[in-house]
């Protein structure tokens, strides 16, 4: 009876510690530049700097090529307007994104290419300070579709390095200015291609 109780226990702890080796979440955290075209509407004309940021993501496997994935960015610019080709200046803008999406990959040897889609909001905010010319500024927090894709190279069981196009479609941001001075009623697809590390466990 001993015997078989050890036995147990024994394939218990075999079963354990073989699901703990298998890694179905990981953390990573990129490097991004972000880029956003110029949008024309309601004679608005509205260009964005050129930015790096950053982009911090968690990944839970649902299935050994099914995952889910939430995501937070972060980046500066600046926006700059001109409207009926009139010069209204620059807003200095702090840029977030919170986003889920679902990720499909596959595994070719240490290479792991992905494709991924989801939702989220890209938040506005402007900074009142000396890049914003427009003081009623006020925040905007526009909900969007984030897609894109990369690979993956495993360097270990436990690491990778991951490069990825990522892009987020969402409506221009007018900053809620009076008159809608700034509205463009237009589409932006903000691309922030990223490369950064990721850490599974």
């Amino acid at each position: 009876m001993k015997k078989t109780i050890v036995l147990l226990c024994a394939l218990a702890l075999t079963a354990v510690a073989g699901y703990a080796q298998e890694s179905r979440q990981d953390v990573s955290i990129s490097g991004s530049a972000n880029f956003a075209p110029q949008v024309n509407g309601n004679a608005v004309q509205k260009n964005t700097s050129m930015t790096l940021g950053f982009v911090a993501s968690y990944r839970y496997m649902l299935t050994p090529r099914s995952a889910l994935e939430l995501n937070y960015g972060y980046a500066q610019n600046r926006q700059y307007y001109e409207v009926f080709g009139v010069n209204q200046g620059g807003i200095h803008t702090l840029q977030h994104e919170i986003s889920g999406a679902y990720v499909y990959s596959r595994n070719y040897g240490n290479f792991n290419p992905f494709v991924e889609a989801g939702v989220g909001a890209m938040i506005f905010h402007p900074l009142l300070d000396a890049g914003t010319f427009q003081l009623d500024a006020k925040a905007n927090t526009n909900i969007g579709a984030l897609f894109g894709g990369g690979v993956a190279y495993e360097i270990s069981p436990s690491f990778d390095i991951r490069a990825e196009y990522r892009a987020f479609l969402v409506k221009t941001p007018d900053f809620g200015l009076p008159g809608d001075v700034f509205k463009t009623n237009r589409y932006e697809v903000i691309s922030s291609p990223s490369i950064g590390i990721a850490y599974h466990f």
